[in-house]
């Protein structure tokens, strides 16, 4: 769910940006900075933070000053302005959805996010994606930088042109990123491919040995610099929210479900659906032969997991409870439709029958009579009980 917002920096520029948020639980915030020249509608910034939020991650993503929709002019914004706009950014995390756990930079916003996450106490890992080394790296890709006076001037950067001053050009000398990764004393994951042609991969090497454990790198084999391809986007997303788990605490509960609902919540892929349910949260698709992303179980997969989780928990209740000898249980559940050739004089031909067959394995030194016992008992689980009821299903609009 994409939110709109607006918020402050220490200046007064109104800051404009989006944030994702999974609904129902979530497992972590996290505040992403686009690359230098980029906005929050980037390639990289855009797929990674929706990815995110489909792993229970809400993620701001926000124009830096005097870029997208955010106010106050290009001019006026530099390396040390991004890096204030990220410490506002944070604040207006706190206050919103919760503070950030994980700071995230594409480009030299990875820079920016090294620098920025002393001032950011929530911050428990910063991940860097393409980031160079040190700062002065952007330097290059401005033509005519080091004509630069006092005023501010036209520039191209990119083959676009913007206006820049010196102050652009001094924030960018005296960053002692070195000494902030020695210090840093959150986990570090720099993610970085080998081809990249706009910032070398050498830059990766560099922050990663100047950072202290815990530290990984993952490379991004065949990504370009603006992670344009969604697929490599995703895979991003899957990695960052793999790694950063153990460096988090407890997930919070954001409009969460009440106990005994289930909620389902559309994405914006074609079938994807997010569950919520107990406080857990999971995702449903369609497999890829369906139109799908195959990202979970399908809905009918999810109704045989009901019987089949409720069939051996019920199984192992009672044979715990009567001293059987059970040592565990394995359900199968297959569902099928099968035309019902007695009911063939029916109006309309050959009407069919829902068939859910259902085999059980049980383990250990059980007698006859005591496997017998326990074919009965799958007959009165809770979900096979409800199943065979045939409730009722009362739907209205809310």
């Amino acid at each position: 769910m994409k939110r709109d917002v607006r918020f402050p920096n220490a200046a007064g520029v109104q800051l404009a940006g989006s944030l994702e948020v999974p609904p129902g639980r979530i497992r972590a915030v996290a505040l992403f900075a686009h690359c230098f020249t980029c906005t929050a509608q980037s390639h990289a910034a855009r797929r990674v933070s929706l990815a995110l939020a489909e792993q229970g991650i809400a993620t701001l993503r926000f124009d830096f000053t005097g870029l997208g929709q955010s106010e106050g002019t290009f001019a006026d914004s530099h390396f040390g302005a991004n890096v204030d706009d990220l410490v506002a950014a944070a604040a207006f995390l706190a206050g919103d959805v919760g503070a950030p756990a994980i700071l995230i930079g594409h480009s030299l916003g990875g820079a920016a996010v090294i620098a920025a996450a002393e001032r950011i106490p929530s911050a428990k890992a910063v991940v860097t994606i393409a980031a160079p080394f040190d700062p002065r790296h952007v330097l290059h890709l401005i033509q005519g930088a080091h004509d630069i006076a006092d005023t501010p001037r036209d520039v191209s950067i990119g083959g676009r042109p913007f206006r820049i001053g010196r102050e652009f050009l001094t924030s960018v000398e005296g960053q002692d990123q070195a000494a902030r990764l020695a210090r840093l004393k959150r986990a570090l994951l720099v993610l970085h491919s080998a081809t990249d042609a706009t910032v070398g991969v050498e830059n990766a090497r560099a922050i990663f040995e100047a950072a202290k454990h815990p530290k990984s790198f993952v490379a991004l084999d065949g990504a370009d610099h603006l992670l344009t391809d969604a697929e490599q986007a995703q895979y991003v997303a899957q990695i960052i929210a793999a790694w950063v788990q153990p460096f988090l605490g407890p997930a919070m509960a954001i409009d969460a479900v009440p106990e005994g609902y289930v909620r389902v919540s559309s994405t914006d892929a074609k079938f994807v659906q997010i569950v919520e349910s107990s406080g857990h949260s999971f995702i449903a698709d369609e497999p890829l032969a369906m139109g799908g992303s195959d990202y979970g179980p399908t809905p009918y997969d999810l109704l045989l997991s009901a019987l089949g989780t409720c069939t051996a928990m019920t199984i192992k209740l009672i044979a715990e409870k009567e001293g059987i000898p059970l040592t565990g249980v394995s359900v199968v559940l297959h569902h099928s439709r099968r035309h019902a050739d007695d009911c063939a004089a029916a109006a309309g031909g050959r009407p069919q029958i829902e068939v859910i067959e259902r085999r059980i394995t049980l383990q250990g030194d059980l007698t006859e009579a005591q496997r017998m016992r326990m074919l009965v008992i799958a007959d009165k689980c809770p979900v096979h009980r409800t199943l065979e009821s045939a409730p009722v299903i009362e739907t209205r609009l809310v």
